[in-house]
């Protein structure tokens, strides 16, 4: 069954917490360990299932173009190349019977390696050690045993009840034969290969799709047989037994990487969880970050509409590190939204510096509104941020709220540094934004008189000229010239 995350719609879900019978995304838990199958449920803290890939799989009947192109990767078609050709020039003696043996148990041993890569999640083949490495060939005699198994059953079969019960044992067989090559893949066992109960349920559970599977191994196995009798039939021997080898060979590739592929589409209604594993950015979904995990329980506790929650979590993350722009901007924004005025107040100093770093005069003029209902005199205590929000605000032509924070600031910051560039920006606001030349001249003659070790003071004669003749204050001319 394919699930949806909770908060996230559309979102193929990841994780499932059977307590509190919620969905949940990668999105919503990126501090989880998804190598080790561990996630703490972000409502609860229990312990939740992982379900892998199990919900945004693409269904295999959408990916026969990928099936057929499996074999031909290098490492496949390395491992078909030695096992067809190396037959045709080996000696025809016990030694060539030897090595065709030990290459046809190689290919066999391959292709159930395919089959359990492709259930773990590998979309892209195994490498041509699994097929020659010395471990794991006895899978090849675990399923000759289950076909002996398989074979004593419908003689039983014959033996006790005769044509009909045979006919019936080998319907069972045959259809059973994919599911039972399955299990003995994924379980390595000929008891549960041959177990009929076993193979029931694993065909119940994958339902419809199982019978549409066989149909497609039953049209592979006649393509492969079509096209071995056509290169038997229109070829020379040395042509025609390479060739109908190939052919075998990677069509056996085809239909066990679909059986594979079956398990891992089915892995949650099989009881088990695997992930893609051949994607580039799976590194990406291994980073667990305490940062994002903020960003998470933030996003969903917004969508439960815990607001009180929210600002909490901001708060608290604030007290860890006082200026995070990140953070600053989301507390900004929910008590904005809640027109929160006593929290905005408390923590206006750093809201107004990030919003000034931004250069958000916008936000600013609202922000400054915003406290002015609470305390209709409200002032900024800080020079620096005094002058950097006016500046703000003068880009954005708030013009009266610039005014009203330089406002008196000779009084407010007596000893500060800023005087000088406080008083040129009021010049600037009062000549440029409201055509009152008359006061501009007033603070630029304040400048010359109170700030002459000030660096600007130099210049104050141009800006004092361009008010007298009423013109935009830009101060003096950019010199390009090279002193001799």
């Amino acid at each position: 069954m394919k699930h949806d995350c909770h908060y996230h719609p559309g979102d193929p879900a990841k994780w499932h917490c059977g307590e509190c019978q919620m969905h949940y995304c990668s999105r919503c838990m990126p501090d989880a360990d998804t190598r080790q199958r561990q996630g703490l449920c972000p409502k609860c803290s229990k312990a939740m299932r992982y379900l892998g890939a199990a919900t945004e799989v693409v269904p295999f009947w959408q990916r026969i173009g990928a099936f057929f192109r499996y074999p031909f990767h290098s490492d496949p078609l390395i491992v078909i190349a030695i096992c067809t050709l190396v037959p045709v020039v080996a000696p025809a003696n016990l030694i060539g019977l030897i090595i065709w043996v030990v290459l046809a148990l190689a290919l066999f041993k391959y292709t159930y390696a395919v089959i359990n890569r492709t259930a773990e999640g590998h979309l892209k083949p195994p490498p041509v050690s699994e097929a020659f490495s010395g471990s794991g060939f006895n899978i090849v005699l675990l399923q000759l045993l289950v076909f002996v198994l398989m074979g004593a059953l419908v003689a039983a079969a014959a033996m006790l009840g005769g044509s009909i019960l045979m006919m019936l044992a080998i319907a069972f067989v045959v259809l059973g034969l994919p599911a039972s090559i399955m299990v003995l893949a994924m379980e390595r066992s000929v008891g549960a290969a041959v177990n009929p109960l076993n193979l029931a349920v694993l065909i119940s559970r994958v339902g419809t799709p199982y019978f549409l599977l066989y149909g497609y191994l039953i049209l592979l196995t006649l393509a492969s047989g079509a096209a071995q009798d056509f290169a038997v039939t229109h070829f020379p021997l040395w042509v025609a037994q390479p060739l109908a080898g190939f052919l075998n060979s990677t069509f056996t590739l085809i239909l066990f990487h679909m059986l594979g592929y079956l398990l891992f589409q089915y892995q949650e209604e099989l009881g088990f969880a695997s992930d893609i594993q051949d994607e580039d950015d799976l590194a990406g979904h291994q980073h667990r970050d305490r940062s994002s995990r903020l960003d998470a329980d933030l996003d969903m506790n917004l969508k439960d509409g815990n607001y009180d929650r929210v600002q909490a979590i901001l708060k608290e993350a604030l007290k860890k590190d006082r200026n995070d722009p990140h953070r600053l901007g989301q507390l900004y924004q929910i008590l904005t939204a809640r027109n929160d005025v006593s929290e905005l107040y408390r923590y206006h100093p750093r809201l107004m510096t990030w919003l000034a770093d931004r250069n958000d005069g916008d936000g600013l003029n609202e922000l400054i509104r915003t406290l002015q209902s609470l305390e209709p005199n409200f002032q900024i205590d800080d020079a620096d941020l005094a002058l950097a929000c006016a500046t703000a605000l003068y880009h954005r032509q708030h013009f009266k709220p610039a005014l009203r924070l330089l406002q008196d600031f000779h009084k407010r910051f007596p000893d500060s540094e800023q005087l000088a560039p406080a008083y040129l920006l009021a010049a600037q606001v009062l000549a440029n934004g409201l055509q009152q030349w008359e006061k501009a001249s007033a603070f630029l003659s304040y400048v010359q008189k109170r700030c002459s070790g000030h660096p600007t003071h130099k210049h104050i004669d141009v800006w004092l000229e361009q008010a007298q003749n009423r013109e935009p204050l830009k101060g003096p001319k950019a010199s390009f010239q090279i002193a001799e």
